[in-house]
Parts: structure tokens; C-alpha cells; sequence
């Protein structure tokens, strides 16, 4: 199983070409790493994110930095807001990331810089992540479940990615497991964000998730603001 390949079936996968062409430090890790998967498909596509999110709350990831980055935008978001918490500013006023912030975002940063605590790759807990914030307002019934399956069976994936999203969507939801996958700080910011993009905190149980998973994952409240903020200012509004 090719993990960034398949966080990217989630995100999109244009960031690599990117870095390679500007000769960071970020490219050049990721070089070492096999890349980003070169898909056709992700959220530039409608990707799989898109599915999950259901008709009432899909958005054109396409269009903004996520669309734009892939797994590289995911690090770049998480480690702004991280830097803008670190030096003190309002978030409310705080600078957001742009497509140029992929380029500069601290390597420790990419899903892929290290594994997760449990050992296995960090790119599976941040899809785990996803589907877990996606069901958690229970959208995501037998009916939607069935697309799912028949959706991420066509996907550009081998069996054992596939198999291990068909469980990953079918198991009731595991804060705790999805929280303990971070062994750092950055790492438990990078799920909050990923579980974020995947859910708007319109409902109570919306709400209450999130502020669960923030706590379980020890992140700081004005963290947390910061990290919303990234993630507002980088997906276009809801289609009405």
C-alpha cells in the first residue's frame, strides 16, 4: 500500500511538481520519499473527501489551497496556524497560508515526515481522521456508505489500500485510536485540521466532536482558533 497515494485520493495532488521545481527542502524530502502519486483524480477531481462530505456540505476543494497542495497544503496550513499560535498573534487577524507557503513550511510538517506513535504510517491516521469527523454527524448512513464502497472500489488504489479504507469506513468511530496516533504536538495539530476540513460545525454533535477531539489530542484553545482559521480562509464557502 502506497499511503500518500492514498491521502492524496483525499486531497489532491498537485504540490509535488511544485516543490520539485523551486528545489526546497520540503521537494527534496519528498523526492526521497516516492513523491506524491502523480493521480488524475483527489479532490480536483471530487475526490473521495468530496463523497464523505455528502450533498450537504460538498464543497470545490479544487479551489482553494487544499485542491491546490494535496498532503503538502494539509502540512502548510498546520504549520502556519502553528507559527502565527507560536508567535502570539490574534487569529482573528492572523496571516493565512498561500499556495507560496507550501514551498516554506517546516518539513516536520509534511504527513509523511514521520511515521504515527503507533508506528504505521501518519497519512493512514490522517484519512482515519477524515472518515471519523465525516461520520460524526451520522450523515453517513447504509444507503451513503453503499456509494462509498462502490466509489473507492474504481479508485487508482491496490487491494490493501482499498481494503483498508472499506474498514476504516465501516467501524463505529474511535476518537480515542484516532488521537493516539499523534506523537507529537505538530502531528496532533495536523488531525484536527484534517478532521476539520472534513466537517462545518453547524450542528451540536458537529461542535462537540471537534471540541472532544481537541482535547483528547492536548491541543491549546488558542491553537485550535488558529488552526480553524487556516482551514476557513483555505476552502472556498459552501456551494448554496
Amino acid at each position: 500500500m502506497d499511503p500518500t497515494k492514498l491521502l492524496e485520493q483525499f486531497l489532491g495532488d498537485n504540490a509535488q511538481g511544485m516543490l520539485q521545481q523551486t528545489g526546497s527542502k520540503a521537494g527534496q524530502i519528498m523526492d526521497r520519499m516516492g513523491g506524491l502519486g502523480g493521480l488524475a483524480g483527489g479532490a480536483a477531481a471530487g475526490g473521495l473527501l468530496t463523497l464523505l462530505l455528502g450533498n450537504k456540505k460538498a464543497r470545490k476543494m479544487a479551489g482553494g489551497i487544499v485542491g491546490y497542495g494535496g498532503a503538502a497544503a494539509l502540512g502548510a496550513l498546520a504549520y502556519k496556524a502553528y507559527e502565527n499560535w507560536r508567535q502570539g498573534q490574534n487569529a482573528a487577524s492572523a496571516p493565512v497560508a498561500t499556495p507560496s507557503d507550501i514551498q516554506q513550511a517546516d518539513p516536520a510538517f509534511l504527513p509523511a515526515a514521520r511515521p504515527a506513535a503507533n508506528g504505521q504510517p501518519f497519512e493512514l491516521a490522517l484519512v482515519c481522521a477524515m472518515i471519523g469527523a465525516a461520520k460524526a454527524d451520522g450523515h453517513v448512513d447504509g444507503t451513503e456508505q453503499k456509494l462509498l464502497f462502490e466509489q473507492v472500489d474504481k479508485l487508482d488504489l491496490d487491494a490493501e489500500a482499498k481494503a483498508f479504507v472499506f474498514d476504516a469506513l465501516a467501524k463505529p468511530i474511535d476518537m480515542a485510536e484516532i488521537a493516539a496516533a499523534a506523537q507529537s504536538q505538530e502531528q496532533a495539530a495536523e488531525l484536527y485540521l484534517a478532521s476539520r476540513l472534513a466537517i462545518d460545525p453547524d450542528q451540536a454533535a458537529e461542535k462537540a466532536y471537534l471540541e472532544a477531539l481537541a482535547h483528547r489530542l492536548k491541543l491549546p484553545a488558542e491553537l485550535v482558533t488558529h488552526l480553524d482559521r487556516q482551514v476557513l480562509a483555505a476552502l472556498p464557502a459552501p456551494a448554496t
